[in-house]
């Protein structure tokens, strides 16, 4: 980074994580594979770092038949035990039962909604957040838009979603703009979403 460049401190000076930060983060998703992507990783990340996740991120395309959710929807007992003994991922039956799980209950509100994204674009009115953080203690853990969805998402039997991973989902997909005010990719993602 050059002097006149200020990123969020989040990302620290770990590689993976910078870019990150500095391509993906907040950068609005529409496309509903992708979205399936963060719901798979999300949720795996729930009481891990995300740092951890990113690292296991290409394992889980690979186990994961590349983040299609039709794919991953027909898992069986097999696939199961097969993600249970590669390292590649996180190894937690829970989890790997949940994105099967969250996968079918992807497609059944596809078949609902037209899309997944339709969907959760719903929850902000089709308009990122845009959340004018000075610092990262300015970032919530969760907001009001978040348990909403998160309520909604488990009424229809999506599972390790709660309110703190899906506020995480919505920062990531650039349902809210939670990039401090002073970072150069504020602008840029804000300037995406108009």
């Amino acid at each position: 980074m050059g002097i006149s460049s200020k990123t969020c401190e989040w990302p620290g000076n770990d590689p993976l994580m910078v870019r990150y930060h500095d391509k993906e983060w907040g950068v609005p998703v529409r496309n509903d594979r992708k979205i399936f992507e963060f719901l798979v990783l999300e949720s795996a990340q729930a009481g891990l770092s995300w740092r951890t996740i990113l690292y296991k991120r290409e394992g889980y395309r690979k186990l994961f038949a590349d983040f299609d959710p039709k794919k991953v929807a027909r898992f069986g007992k097999r696939q199961v035990e097969k993600c249970l003994k590669d390292p590649a991922i996180i190894r937690n039956r829970l989890k790997i039962e949940a994105a099967i799980n969250n996968a079918k209950r992807f497609l059944e509100v596809q078949k609902e909604f037209g899309s997944f994204s339709k969907y959760m674009w719903g929850f902000v009115d089709e308009k990122s957040i845009d959340g004018k953080r000075r610092s990262l203690k300015d970032i919530p853990a969760v907001t009001k838009e978040a348990e909403l969805f998160a309520k909604d998402l488990k009424k229809r039997g999506f599972k390790f979603l709660g309110p703190t991973v899906v506020y995480a989902h919505m920062q990531a997909v650039g349902m809210a703009n939670d990039h401090t005010m002073e970072c150069f990719r504020y602008k840029e993602v804000k300037s995406m979403l108009s």
